[in-house]
């Protein structure tokens, strides 16, 4: 049952290490929270349920071949919501202080998590079932399905192939210095606003990937999903310290696996509570995070 527990918490700590992605990253390069990420989340998941019928009316194509489709529609579609998230809510208050940022957040938060309710209803709905073929194997007691290896195998390559970007090529080495100072970045011909639009590109897309694998994995969505999880994701930057991208994907890992554990030593209620004792523990013990906020010296 351990063994078992360890391979489902990982599946889904996969998932909330894509979420914690992008708070990590949009603080690494403005020191903001992005209280509007987990509803960019849940714009993915209704985005994809969306997707997914349209392409099911029009026939023509197999049900691994639509998820696929749909997955990349999802990653453009609110990868442009992160950027014009950025350009009208964020942008115009950069030097404003922090203050008025968080509040502006806030109210995109808000304003989105109202919009799915308007355009999707306020009903929980179901997401297509059977896009992934039903098939599992038992390996010494311990079953793995196809569901969970398809979502874990893809968190983790999307997760691998944002951190090998970031530290091999000269976007990610661009984007690493504006991280230091906005300024000295600008003085060395760095485009900073091109840049800080590219992470909230690559953090909402990473997200909304997120949402479609939630509703794989759990058949159903809702319109507030995007607090809790985005809470949770949150969580799991500053468990791995935010504005570290590999922290963010060992707290997200960590976390599901604790709440996994909760949920299958102690109680199913108990779940969503670790989320919140962990968060409390690591501002009271570490604030820093396991790993360390990830903060450059400047000589």
């Amino acid at each position: 049952m351990l063994v078992q527990q360890f391979f489902n918490g990982l599946t889904v700590g996969s998932i909330y290490a894509l979420v914690a992605l992008g708070y990590t990253m949009v603080f690494g390069v403005l020191r903001l929270i992005n209280f509007a990420h987990g509803d960019l989340f849940a714009l993915g998941a209704y985005l994809g349920l969306s997707f997914l019928g349209w392409m099911a009316l029009s026939g023509g194509a197999g049900p691994l071949a639509a998820l696929a489709v749909a997955a990349l529609l999802v990653a453009a579609s609110v990868g442009l919501a992160g950027v014009l998230t950025e350009r009208v809510a964020y942008r115009p208050l950069r030097g404003a202080g922090r203050l008025p940022a968080v509040v502006s957040a806030l109210g995109v938060s808000v304003f989105i998590q109202n919009g799915i309710m308007l355009l999707w209803g306020a009903q929980p709905r179901a997401f297509p079932h059977g896009l992934v073929p039903d098939r599992a194997w038992t390996v010494l007691g311990v079953q793995f399905t196809l569901m969970r290896l398809v979502i874990l195998l893809g968190s983790l390559l999307l997760m691998l192939g944002l951190y090998l970007f970031v530290q091999n090529t000269r976007v990610g080495a661009a984007m690493r210095a504006i991280a230091v100072d906005h300024e000295t970045a600008r003085l060395m011909g760095i485009d900073v606003n091109r840049l800080i639009q590219l992470v909230f590109l690559l953090g909402a897309a990473l997200g909304g990937l997120a949402g479609v694998m939630v509703g794989l994995y759990y058949g159903q969505l809702n319109f507030t999903m995007g607090w809790l999880y985005g809470l949770k994701a949150f969580t799991a930057a500053i468990l791995g310290g935010i504005g570290n991208i590999p922290g963010a994907m060992v707290g997200g890992l960590i976390l599901g696996l604790a709440e996994t554990l909760a949920a299958g030593y102690v109680a199913g209620e108990w779940k969503d509570a670790v989320a919140f004792v962990i968060l409390i523990l690591i501002l009271l013990l570490r604030p820093t995070g396991l790993l360390g906020e990830r903060v450059a010296e400047k000589i």
